[in-house]
């Protein structure tokens, strides 16, 4: 999904960061067993649903999510776990993720896939985040990154670039996940791993548990739920190591779950490229017509327009599932309320079906909606505090209609949808 990330030096020195562990000998991974069966028949929700209820203006929304205070929970494929699931708080693309988002509801679980210099799949937002989302620059393997950890010096910030095809799976399952972000004024590789922005937390980010999609497959087959793996576009030329190419990578992912045995019903394959839903659509149809091809192409005022008219093509093509970034889908009404978008209705009447992403990645609204957040950009003006979360979960549910919600903490939508009944 997409990402807005502190990346240059005046953001990172601007935000408080958390102190992740010095000594080496917190970073050691643990070994990889396979889980037994563990189906977990209700959700633990937790406190933030109540926190978010409790934010909200008086009105009937509110008092109806509070009548569903007692309510015993169940998990939800409305609830859909980002990048596992629980990413608000643990880190992303890990085992830990996708347990905590498991335990908290989500029907489906998501794994981002990039490949290995061995040509494996491993679960990783970006083929080119280690640097960010691991503990690599602080290990010997940061000696293969494409661009090994250089320290801040001279007013220029540190930086690195660590790619999954610079490694091995071997050496990739050595790493630790950590809270994605980094330290811009470091000067050591440890101090680089620093820069958990304050609104997220390091208590749960002592070694993340990397997965490669094989164990994303059984992990969560184990607990009986759905799988979205997500296409990541590749950072390296390709075809990669001679004869790699692009059909290649995205046949191996409906590969990996023939191999598993696993119902193509149970499965929702993403991608950002039309080219790539075009081939899972012709190439399994059983596969394709769940494929999900995601849109970022109207983050403009200039472009969205465009965006909104490619849907008409998209629809003759055979997809399915469009997944627009939440904003696409609203706008601001009378008296600030949040609307369907000309998208959100241009899609409905044409047919198509919609997820959306990504709830609960933009920390304290007010804060985000001050920023000009990309996830709240078309709603800022009329988004004032936390409690706004669950009026726009409610206009995407019962006004646009979503299939879906990706979330970064999975029990906040989990806890709407058992409210309203979507499951």
């Amino acid at each position: 999904m997409h990402v807005k990330t502190a990346s240059v030096l005046a953001a990172a020195l601007a935000v408080e960061v958390s102190a992740l562990p010095k000594s080496a000998d917190w970073w050691k991974p643990k070994a990889w067993k396979p889980p037994t069966q563990h189906l977990f028949h209700n959700a633990e929700l937790g406190p933030r649903p109540d926190y978010l209820i409790n934010d909200m203006d008086d009105g009937w929304l509110k008092d109806r999510l509070s009548a569903c205070s007692e309510m015993e929970s169940r998990p939800s494929r409305f609830s859909i776990g980002h990048r596992g699931g629980a990413c608000l708080q643990f880190p992303e693309e890990t085992q830990e993720s996708v347990e905590a988002g498991t335990r908290m509801g989500a029907g489906i679980l998501e794994c981002d896939v990039a490949f290995t210099s061995d040509r494996e799949l491993v679960c990783r937002h970006d083929q080119c985040d280690l640097h960010t989302t691991t503990n690599i620059v602080a290990t010997e393997l940061g000696a293969k990154c494409t661009k090994p950890f250089t320290p801040a010096a001279n007013g220029s910030a540190a930086t690195a670039t660590c790619c999954t095809s610079d490694i091995t799976l071997a050496e990739f399952k050595s790493l630790c996940g950590k809270m994605d972000g980094f330290n811009a004024s470091a000067t050591t590789p440890e101090d680089f791993l620093h820069g958990t922005p304050a609104w997220r937390t390091d208590l749960y980010a002592t070694c993340g548990t990397v997965l490669s999609h094989k164990e994303f497959i059984a992990l969560v087959d184990s607990h009986a739920r759905d799988f979205t793996t997500e296409l990541k576009q590749p950072r390296v030329p390709m075809p990669f190591d001679g004869d790699y190419t692009q059909e290649k990578y995205a046949q191996q992912v409906i590969e990996e779950y023939r191999a598993a045995k696993i119902d193509p019903s149970r499965v929702w394959l993403q991608s950002f490229s039309f080219a790539d839903v075009a081939y899972w659509l012709k190439a399994d149809p059983a596969f394709g017509k769940q494929a999900i091809l995601l849109d970022e192409s109207g983050d403009t005022p200039e472009t969205f327009p465009d965006a909104v008219a490619n849907l008409t093509f998209y629809k003759k093509a055979g997809v399915n599932i469009v997944a627009p970034p939440l904003q696409y889908l609203v706008a601001l009404g009378e008296g600030d309320e949040y609307v369907p978008s000309t998208y959100a209705t241009t899609a409905k009447k044409l047919g198509l079906d919609i997820i959306t992403w990504s709830l609960e990645r933009s920390g304290p609204l007010a804060q985000a909606a001050a920023a000009g957040d990309y996830y709240w950009s078309t709603v800022a003006n009329g988004t004032h505090k936390d409690g706004d979360m669950y009026r726009l979960v409610d206009v995407l549910a019962r006004q646009v209609g979503v299939l879906g919600i990706f979330s970064d903490w999975s029990a906040t939508v989990t806890y709407y949808a058992n409210c309203f009944g979507y499951f």
